[in-house]
């Protein structure tokens, strides 16, 4: 989610576009001296008008960067063709009275929960200023590794269930340089299950608290990462620099620091929101005892899945700054 300004300022130009496109290719022909009078049904199916309005908000969801107004228009006709053929299927539906089976019943209600859930997310998002310029330059100079000192790696992983003293032997494997063979054969002389693989990742493809440790290697260096599941053992096998411009990563940094800040302000009132509500679980879901606010029973669920807070596991491209090359 995003500030309503800088979400839709671009979209809104090329609507524009296309609807002139649309309207243009609609326009309702008069007499020689009257002007023509553009009209917003774009088709009736039936008794049933299709507009450009809900052209419009199908191609706002479509990529529509860079169309010329032929092609608007060309787009435009396509939609209009696909709205016409779910409307003929939804009045089939409706005479066929599916609409009234306890499944489809169910999804418009789930459909509807949602629509009115992410409107009121929206309107907290629209309602936050836009970033300032400082904030987007302390961002880049704080981040060297996604920009300026930014590396593409060759990366060797072998990943290894928690064991006793296994964190201890995988550092000593690192600390003297040994090749990832030599570790996964010494594993397999243990019977050790583990999984392995290399891949080529762009700094902004391996989670943020991870990229301090592996940007501080050499190529051909390793470091052993723990967590309460798992150990795992990463040697750059080797990486090449790929910095990005300063004037590249301002409108990408810009953008994520608006997702940040509206993540955090939806989840923190949602927060509160939960604080003032009476939440009772039921059946089995009232095994757990209650942790918090006036919650019965189980501990409160995460929010929403886009109104959550950056998980420690995201990685830098999920956090807005994807594709800086």
């Amino acid at each position: 989610m995003t500030n309503s300004q800088i979400r839709y300022s671009g979209p809104f130009l090329m609507h524009a576009i296309l609807s002139a496109a649309l309207v243009l290719g609609l326009t309702a022909c008069g007499k020689k001296d009257d002007k023509q009078a553009a009209t917003q049904v774009a088709a009736k199916v039936g008794s049933e008008e299709i507009s450009v309005h809900q052209i419009n908000q199908v191609l706002s969801r479509s990529n529509t960067a860079g169309a010329t107004p032929a092609t608007a228009q060309a787009m435009s006709r396509e939609v209009l063709e696909k709205l016409i053929d779910q409307q003929l299927a939804v009045e089939q539906a409706t005479e066929d009275k599916l609409h009234r089976s306890p499944e489809v019943v169910s999804q418009i209600e789930a459909a509807r929960r949602d629509i009115l859930a992410r409107a009121y997310m929206q309107k907290i998002a629209g309602a936050l200023p836009k970033p300032s310029a400082e904030d987007v330059k302390k961002y880049f100079a704080e981040h060297p590794q996604l920009f300026s000192e930014r590396r593409v790696f060759n990366i060797q992983e072998i990943v290894v269930p928690t064991a006793p003293g296994l964190a201890d032997q995988l550092r000593a494997f690192a600390a003297s340089g040994k090749p990832i063979v030599e570790v996964a054969n010494w594993l397999k002389s243990k019977e050790i299950k583990f999984d392995g693989g290399s891949a080529t990742r762009a700094a902004e493809q391996i989670p943020l608290e991870r990229l301090p440790q592996i940007h501080a290697l050499k190529d051909g260096q390793s470091v052993v990462m723990e967590t309460p599941q798992a150990i795992t053992l990463l040697r750059v096998a080797s990486s090449q620099s790929s910095p990005v411009a300063e004037a590249a990563a301002l409108p990408r940094i810009e953008q994520f620091l608006t997702n940040q800040r509206a993540s955090e302000a939806v989840a923190a009132n949602i927060k509160q929101l939960r604080a003032a509500a009476k939440i009772t679980y039921m059946g089995e879901f009232a095994k757990a005892d209650g942790t918090a606010g006036n919650v019965v029973a189980a501990p409160a669920a995460p929010a929403p899945a886009e109104a959550a807070p950056a998980a420690n596991n995201k990685t830098a491209i999920e956090k807005g700054v994807a594709g800086l090359k």
